[in-house]
Formats: structure tokens, C-alpha cells, sequence
């Protein structure tokens, strides 16, 4: 397949640049950021969060890595942007070292991410009133994605839609849930995704209806509903994609269901234009439902959680499709459409697909599902 693009590090600086500029404007001293995606987003250093915090301090002039001294010469050796490294030893605290490196009286945003054992040591170096929430500032930046994000993710949202097909094809009667699991792991990463499945969710008949799965094993049987959903990561970046379907001709009741989602979906993405709230597309998700009898609002048989979520470095992220929230769609906006209808106890149908927001209106990643026996475009 295609070679996708990395995320440079000039595109990096750039966005270091923006936050330090957002630091100026709001006199805040620093932002502090742990072992999380946001770490990955701006210095492009990728750690496992522990116990021991590792992180990065950016102020309006230096990039400094704050680092367990003992893992200092691995941290060298990792891919990052550059930046002095401070290191604490195991018996002091990494905390006291943050204090140290921000002026008196300075205020420090912090990584909304951020475990609460590492924020309350922080509380206790740093006065509570010059700790801030991070997380607004950096939503601001990671919510609204580069022409370079937007083609990482299109490039694994294709992956994962070639791995869908293949999926519909190897079900087959007495075909367990885990052996589909294991199908579609094998075939992320023989499509070139170096984790594999980043989660999937396998689903037959009833099962359907629980919107993240049913525990034990499943076993395929003809006249199941179907309900795949997975993903993968490529360069850090999510795909996520669901497919309902019968494979053999679908109940009257079924195919009923199937188009209320799919005029659903197609009602969401005709409702996304920049400026629109996030609220308004769930609204007009829910309309659909009602009009045809479902609902309202979470009530079953009908749509029981949001209608979306963004998606990036994180596989749930900021703009969440959700009633009441009131922030306006933006150019570079990455989010599902998938207002799932549940029927309790008999099937569930969701059909997601992820649109971005270009200058000009919504632009689908994948292109929607066909029929209830045709997942595919």
C-alpha cells in the first residue's frame, strides 16, 4: 500500500510556536505536560505512563524533558524534539524540579491528562492558584487537524475499511467471535498496521444490541445480525469504522432498523457545516429516529449515547457530537457519525463512518455502507 506521511518536525515547532504564543497572550509561564498524547503531539516523544513522571515543560522560550534519571540515557536515544533533559533521582521529587525551572509567581498550565498523584505533588511545590487547566489550551490546537494529520488518518481509515471486506467475506456459519478477532488483527497488520487491531468488537445476533459487545465466546449461525467494529493506528493516529449487516437476506425488521441508521448517518453529515454546533448534529440524528418512531431522546428502542467523537491521537477526542454542546464545527474538525439505533434484547445497528471538515463542508473518510446485506460502497 502507499507510504503515508510522517508528521514532521517542523510541523511540531510550528505548534509549539502557536502554544507559546496562547502562553504570552494569557501570562500563563509554562504548560506541563506528562506521558501523554499531547507529549507525542508537540515534542513527538512517545512514553508509557508510570508511576514515575515523565514529561515535558514548555514555557516561551525552552523545551525542557523532565525524566527519572535512570531512564535518561533511553530517553536520548528515543526520536523527539530537541530540548535540554532534567533529571530527578528516585528519591526526590520530580514535582520540586518543575518548581524550580518556572520563575517565582509564575503560573503553570497543566496537561489535563495528567494523573492525580503527579497533580497533587505539584500542589504541593506550587501554590494551587498558579495551577491552571492545560487541557483547553491544548484542545484548541489538537482539535482542529493539519492537511498531513488528515491524510495519516485517512490512509489507516482505508486499511481498516479493506480489512472490513475481508472480514465479511471469511464469516461463516459456526465461525466463533475470537476467530474474527484474530482474522482482522492478522490482517491490520499484513496491511501494514505494526499493531495490529488497536480494538475490535465482534458481535452476532442479540449481541448486537450491547453497544460494546457481550462477554464469552459467540458462534455465528445463519440469520444473525452482525456488528463489526474495529480500528488500527498508523503514525500514532486512529481509524474506526463499524459495519451492521445480514449476510443472508434480512428480516423485514432488520432492514427497517438498518435505513432509519443510515438516513440517520446521512442526516448528521447534511447537518455539518462550519459553524454548526456539535449539539446540532445529534439533534438531527435524534429528529430521524423520532420521526420514525424511535426514542426520543435515549430511550430504547433508539439511539442510547452521543451521535460522535473526535478522533486523532486519541481514538475518543475532542469534538464529541453530543446534546448541549454548543462548540461550533471548524475547518481541520476529524469526527464519527455513528447515531446507533438499539433494539434491546433483539439486534443493534450502528454505522459508522468519520467526516473532516474542509473550508467548504463535510468530506467522508469512508464512503457509507450500501445496503444491510452490502457494507460496502
Amino acid at each position: 500500500m502507499a507510504n503515508y506521511p510522517a508528521i514532521t518536525s517542523t510541523e511540531r515547532q510550528t505548534r509549539i510556536s502557536r502554544l507559546r504564543a496562547t502562553l504570552s497572550e494569557r501570562n500563563v509561564g509554562g504548560l506541563l505536560l506528562g506521558s501523554t498524547e499531547s507529549l507525542r503531539y508537540y515534542t513527538g516523544l512517545e512514553w508509557h505512563a508510570s508511576e514515575r513522571f515523565l514529561g515535558a515543560l514548555i514555557t516561551g522560550s525552552d523545551l525542557i524533558y523532565i525524566a527519572p534519571a535512570f531512564e535518561l540515557s533511553r530517553v536520548e536515544t528515543l526520536s523527539r524534539e530537541p530540548g535540554e533533559i532534567r533529571a530527578w533521582q528516585e528519591e526526590e521529587s520530580s514535582a520540586a524540579l518543575v518548581a524550580s525551572l518556572l520563575p517565582p509567581e509564575a503560573t503553570l498550565a497543566v496537561d489535563d491528562s495528567l494523573p492525580l498523584f503527579a497533580y497533587n505533588a505539584l500542589v504541593g511545590e506550587i501554590a494551587a492558584r498558579r495551577l491552571i487547566d492545560g487541557g483547553p489550551l491544548i484542545r484548541a490546537q489538537r482539535r482542529l487537524k493539519s492537511a498531513a494529520e488528515i491524510e495519516i488518518i485517512q490512509f489507516a481509515m482505508n486499511l481498516t475499511l479493506e480489512v472490513h471486506r475481508r472480514a465479511h467475506k471469511f464469516i461463516k456459519p459456526g465461525i466463533s467471535a475470537s476467530e474474527v478477532r484474530r482474522y482482522i488483527d492478522d490482517q491490520h497488520r499484513l496491511l501494514g498496521a505494526p499493531g495490529g487491531s488497536s480494538f475490535c468488537i465482534v458481535s452476532f445476533g442479540d449481541a448486537t444490541a450491547l453497544p460494546h459487545g457481550a462477554e464469552g465466546e459467540q458462534v455465528y449461525k445463519p440469520g444473525d445480525v452482525v456488528l463489526v467494529d474495529t480500528g488500527c493506528r498508523i503514525g500514532g493516529y486512529h481509524s474506526d469504522l463499524t459495519r451492521t449487516y445480514m449476510i443472508d437476506d434480512p428480516t423485514p425488521e432488520f432492514a427497517r432498523i438498518w435505513a432509519i441508521e443510515r438516513e440517520a448517518q446521512l442526516a448528521v453529515f447534511e447537518a455539518a457545516h462550519i459553524g454548526a454546533t456539535c449539539g446540532s448534529l445529534d439533534s438531527a440524528a435524534r429528529d430521524v429516529l423520532v420521526r420514525n418512531g424511535l426514542g426520543p431522546d435515549y430511550k430504547l428502542p433508539g439511539l442510547p449515547h452521543r451521535a460522535g467523537h473526535g478522533i486523532g491521537l486519541e481514538i475518543h477526542e475532542e469534538p464529541y457530537i453530543v446534546r448541549s454542546n454548543h462548540f461550533a464545527l471548524s475547518e481541520g474538525m476529524c469526527f464519527s457519525v455513528e447515531p446507533m439505533i438499539v433494539v434491546p434484547e433483539a439486534f443493534g445497528v450502528r454505522l459508522e463512518d468519520h467526516i473532516y471538515m474542509s473550508k467548504d463542508g463535510p468530506v467522508w473518510f469512508t464512503a457509507p455502507a450500501e445496503g444491510p446485506t452490502e457494507p460496502f460502497a
